[in-house]
């Protein structure tokens, strides 16, 4: 993609998203929401993300690591090398590890046993930071890519996905911290904002879908992909929890849970975020 299909529609949002923009209306909520909405259709036609998808794609296909050998082998959930579809359908319990993986924690494994990485190597950047780029945030955006138009359907069969699930719930209502938060205090009613950001409320259907859906995603106030641990990682820190452990069991029972709450939404990312 051209550097110049992504600036323009950058322009035009900051455009829109300009003090005299949001003043359009009468109404400053109604201004505000429909200046956001504007922003994100512009941006769609040259979404930023596209790029990340190319460079996961050459990551996938590309020998690499001590065993000099591609993820073409990695078994995502539905079969060594299949890709498509398998965004959607994760988390779930893998019975080669006999515990339940997210993609991320998938793809590192499958770093460390395909490849010959060491799990300190395979995790050294799990985030990129606006000026080094992170491996797994590309392969993400390409692999979530596949699954676009695909309905969630993380399984819940298995004793370890129920388990999985239970424990996602319990941290998503647990208050603790400096300020006594928890994920349901910003995400567990309807109608609520933060300056210009609408909180979904993850215990209705239709916003967990319609989450769920678009993430991974290009966050525009950090010129990167962002994926599913990376924002489990940053609501904990909002909430002064103490860091969360990429790939740990809190952190994958926490995307098991928001998996199940978004069942049957077609898959819409990576999208566009603020």
């Amino acid at each position: 993609m051209h550097p110049a299909s992504i600036a323009r529609p950058l322009l035009l949002a900051a455009a829109l998203l300009s003090p005299a923009a949001l003043r359009a209306s009468d109404d400053p909520k109604e201004s505000a929401a429909q200046a956001i909405a504007r922003y994100r259709e512009l941006l769609q036609d040259g979404n930023p993300a596209d790029l990340w998808v190319a460079r996961g794609e050459a990551l996938w296909k590309e020998k690499r690591g001590p065993k000099a050998l591609s993820l073409e082998g990695c078994d995502l959930g539905r079969g060594p090398g299949v890709v498509k579809g398998a965004y959607a359908e994760l988390p779930r319990w893998f019975a080669d590890v006999d515990r339940v993986m997210d993609l991320e924690t998938r793809l590192v494994h499958c770093m460390v046993t395909l490849q010959g990485f060491t799990a300190e190597e395979a995790t050294r950047r799990t985030f990129g930071d606006g000026e080094k780029r992170s491996d797994h945030e590309a392969l993400a955006a390409w692999i979530v890519d596949a699954s676009r138009g695909v309905p969630v359907r993380a399984p819940l069969s298995h004793a370890k996905e129920k388990a999985a699930y239970a424990l996602g719930e319990r941290i998503f209502f647990y208050r603790a911290g400096p300020h006594d938060f928890s994920c349901a205090t910003c995400h567990a009613q309807g109608g609520r904002r933060i300056r210009l950001q609408d909180l979904p409320n993850l215990t209705a259907a239709a916003d967990a879908q319609k989450a769920f859906a678009t993430w991974p995603a290009y966050r525009v106030s950090q010129g990167e992909v962002r994926t599913m641990q990376w924002r489990m990682t940053d609501c904990l820190r909002q909430q002064r929890f103490p860091q969360l452990v990429f790939g740990s069991e809190g952190a994958v029972a926490l995307v098991t849970y928001l998996a199940h709450q978004a069942q049957g939404a077609a898959m819409d990312a990576p999208a566009i975020k603020r």
